[in-house]
């Protein structure tokens, strides 16, 4: 005995609502994944870029210590103190 047509109303409109409600679902999802993926970038690079200034402040620091010109058209230059400590960290 074939389904009246009622239960195949009821039954396409449930499929029409199963596929519409997944594709909203999925879309709420892949945003939710969108942002969260952009907000992890965020927290890398800023992590990243704390590293450098940690690093470059600490190049500087060391190189204040050592009190060393490395610009060969500054005044201060030797060379015969640049090639001491390139030998000594060799």
């Amino acid at each position: 005995m074939p389904p009246s047509s009622a239960v195949n109303v009821f039954r396409y409109s449930a499929l029409g609502f199963g596929v519409f409600y997944g594709f909203m679902h999925r879309r709420t999802l892949q945003k939710e994944h969108d942002v969260a993926k952009a907000c992890h970038e965020e927290l890398k690079r800023e992590e990243l870029l704390a590293k450098a200034k940690e690093a470059w402040k600490q190049k500087q620091t060391k190189a204040k210590g050592d009190d060393l010109v490395t610009d060969p058209d500054d005044p201060r230059f030797d060379l015969e103190k640049l090639l001491a400590k390139l030998e000594h960290e060799s």
